[in-house]
């Protein structure tokens, strides 16, 4: 599983494992080993502080879900997943940093932070994107250095192709190629001897590297066949195969 944080793998496997007839999942061996978990100390302290901070809800069986608000924490580190279930507003969010070439060290730390809100590079130091992710912006930088060096907007696109638009900033055409091949690889994958738990290990993992490239573009702006959204349906249905 290309993800080392413990939190995150927590919150990604009860949304990309549970389906809509039952948002509760069962942390069992199973999950455990496809998601590289061990329900050790550690992973029960991370586990409390989910609840804690309301991230995901417990039943009485002992099974948990993702909550709405775990969802929101998901949509910043996956941003595909926003616009699955949330309409999009039609507004751009422009983001603009100059940060000196001898404060490297912060811009780098800057990006990082920001990286999977969908952003894209309009011009030199304008970045673009459709989510709403000012807030997060304000929360990431209010009291630090950083704070001075940042001007943000939200706008509404008045004139020009936003097909071009999309193209230059995103690379729609290089993203629609990387989930072809994704499919390759997951066909090498569900055609291999191996067991389905670990057939589907490598699946989310091949998975889960092609959900770090894609910005999560709203339909409005790729369309409802986008090759993502098709990736997204292949993906349950290779998980309800594999988890039966």
């Amino acid at each position: 599983m290309p993800i080392k944080e413990r939190r995150t793998k927590i919150l990604l496997a009860l949304f990309l494992l549970s389906n809509s007839n039952n948002p509760y999942l069962n942390l069992d061996e199973k999950v455990q080993k496809i998601f590289d978990l061990t329900l050790n100390q550690k992973t029960r302290g991370t586990i409390s502080g989910l609840l804690k901070e309301e991230l995901i809800e417990k039943n009485e069986k002992g099974e948990y879900k993702i909550t709405i608000k775990g969802l929101k924490e998901i949509y910043l580190q996956f941003p595909f997943f926003r616009f699955l279930g949330d309409k999009w507003d039609g507004k751009w969010r422009v983001i603009s940093y100059e940060i000196p070439e001898k404060k490297r060290e912060m811009r780098d730390r800057l990006r990082r932070a920001m990286q999977g809100w969908g952003l894209g590079p309009w011009h030199r130091s304008f970045w673009i994107t459709p989510h709403p992710i000012i807030a997060n912006l304000k929360d990431l930088v209010f009291g630090k250095e950083e704070e001075k060096y940042i001007q943000s907007f939200d706008s509404e696109h008045v004139f020009g192709d936003r097909e071009v638009l999309i193209e230059k900033v995103w690379g729609k055409t290089s993203l629609d190629e990387k989930y072809r091949e994704l499919f390759k690889a997951w066909h090498e994958i569900l055609s291999s001897t191996e067991e389905k738990p670990a057939k589907l290990k490598k699946v989310l993992a091949n998975y889960v590297n092609m959900l770090r490239l894609d910005p999560g573009l709203p339909k409005e702006l790729v369309g409802e066949k986008w090759i993502g959204f098709e990736a997204f349906d292949i993906f349950k249905e290779i998980r309800g195969i594999l988890l039966s």
